[in-house]
């Protein structure tokens, strides 16, 4: 029965995944949004040409980033504990930005 007996209501046990979701959300999101930066940071820098070495180093740093902080939060995600309370939808983000990186690095000029 829910909060003040009208069988409606939120329950102990739906109040706790309610803040496991907020504590477990925030340091996601945050990997998320990491993630995202180096990912937007390896589309955006543009080599000179192929003796652009800085560029290319810069490109290549971005996306080993991008898949190092993007692995994390999907180990995070993967954890069982941590799938029953956030749900399935949290892989997509980590996923896009890693197969982003990924098909930057592979056609990296």
């Amino acid at each position: 029965m829910g909060v003040g007996g009208d069988g409606g209501g939120t329950t102990p046990e739906t109040d706790d995944r309610g803040c496991l979701r907020r504590v477990l959300g925030v340091p996601l999101v945050l990997l998320h949004l990491m993630a995202a930066a180096f990912c937007w940071t390896a589309l955006t820098i543009r080599a000179s040409g192929p003796w652009d070495d800085g560029a290319l180093a810069g490109i290549e740093l971005s996306c080993m980033l991008t898949i190092a902080i993007g692995a994390v939060a999907l180990l995070i995600t993967a954890a069982p504990s941590v799938r029953r309370a956030m749900g399935p939808w949290w892989f997509a983000p980590p996923v896009a930005l890693i197969a982003t990186a990924v098909v930057r690095w592979v056609l990296l000029d």
